[in-house]
């Protein structure tokens, strides 16, 4: 067994995983998983820099995260950053920070290196050996993986629920010409994530990453998020093209009302939703199965 601590610093969110990991029978026993949104990728898209409240934000959780892996005793750390921190010309300064408290240089990854991690978590546990589309839809990027065993084929494409959100959504609730846009968008990512993925030929679909989970939780009728009933749940597209539709049509507070809804992600699920969306549509999936385990896992895993 092999003590890990795996930290992903994304676009929207900050997440840690600190679990034992036994090489030998693929076994990750999970002891401490937590999240927290931090919206590190504010105003990236239009600034190309990293707003200092947003850094505050991030350093805020890490002190928190370098705590608990104190307590826990990691023997190894590993931080990985994406989207958000790939983009912006000030990120030498999120790095120095990071180094300060956590002790960790955060690696700012590629796409294919941050499909790679999803890759291998999503599917690490899964039966069979079907081919398998894996998405992981963040906050400034969606990551498109796939492979049997191992990754045949992967892209990263500039969507996101916070990227398309910043970029097009102004109304409340949004306008026909905004979810236009946003789709528009889509669109255009698809095709040049199939200029490299292909991706109509898989068996299955799996989605990760938290507008993926909130829209399965939707689904699934709950009135608290539920780790454990939205692990590998299957979502058909009619249901996925049902709720995509109601929250499109709501207001910031219909949403907030949801009792599944994390606060931070009731601003930016209207285009998670849509990017989800979308890729079924491009696709041709009747369904996608919905993982908890994601690059946070693979990322885990790298460390042994």
């Amino acid at each position: 067994m092999t003590r890990v601590a795996a930290v992903d610093c994304g676009t929207n969110s900050i997440r840690l995983l600190v679990a034992d990991l036994d090489p030998g029978t693929g076994v990750l026993t999970e002891l401490d998983r937590r999240m927290t949104i931090v919206r590190l990728g504010q105003g990236v898209d239009r600034t190309g820099r990293l707003a200092p409240e947003a850094l505050e934000r991030t350093f805020a959780a890490c002190r928190e995260y370098a705590a608990v892996i104190e307590e826990l005793g990691a023997e190894r750390v590993r931080f990985v950053a994406t989207s958000a921190s790939r983009d912006a010309e000030n990120r030498d300064e999120f790095v120095r920070g990071v180094l300060d408290i956590l002790g960790v240089e955060p690696e700012v990854v590629t796409g294919a290196q941050e499909a790679e991690f999803s890759f291998t978590g999503a599917t690490r546990e899964l039966p069979g050996h079907e081919e398998r589309l894996v998405v992981d839809i963040g906050g400034g990027s969606t990551e498109f993986v796939t492979g049997r065993e191992h990754v045949a084929a992967a892209r990263s494409v500039d969507i996101g629920c916070v990227r398309l959100t910043e970029r097009h959504i102004r109304s409340d609730p949004p306008a026909e010409a905004e979810l236009a846009a946003v789709r528009a968008d889509v669109e255009a990512a698809l095709d040049l994530a199939e200029e490299t993925v292909p991706l109509r030929s898989a068996a299955t679909l799996v989605g990760l990453a938290g507008s993926v989970t909130t829209v399965a939780a939707i689904a699934l009728g709950l009135d608290r998020y539920d780790w454990e009933a939205i692990h590998h749940s299957r979502i058909p597209y009619e249901t996925v093209a049902g709720i995509t539709r109601t929250l499109a049509a709501a207001t910031h507070d219909e949403r907030a009302a949801i009792p599944v809804m994390h606060p931070g992600r009731v601003d930016v699920i209207v285009a998670g939703a849509l990017v989800l969306l979308g890729i079924m549509e491009r696709t041709g999936a009747r369904e996608v199965v919905v993982s908890e385990h994601d690059i946070l896992d693979g990322i885990a895993w790298s460390l042994v």
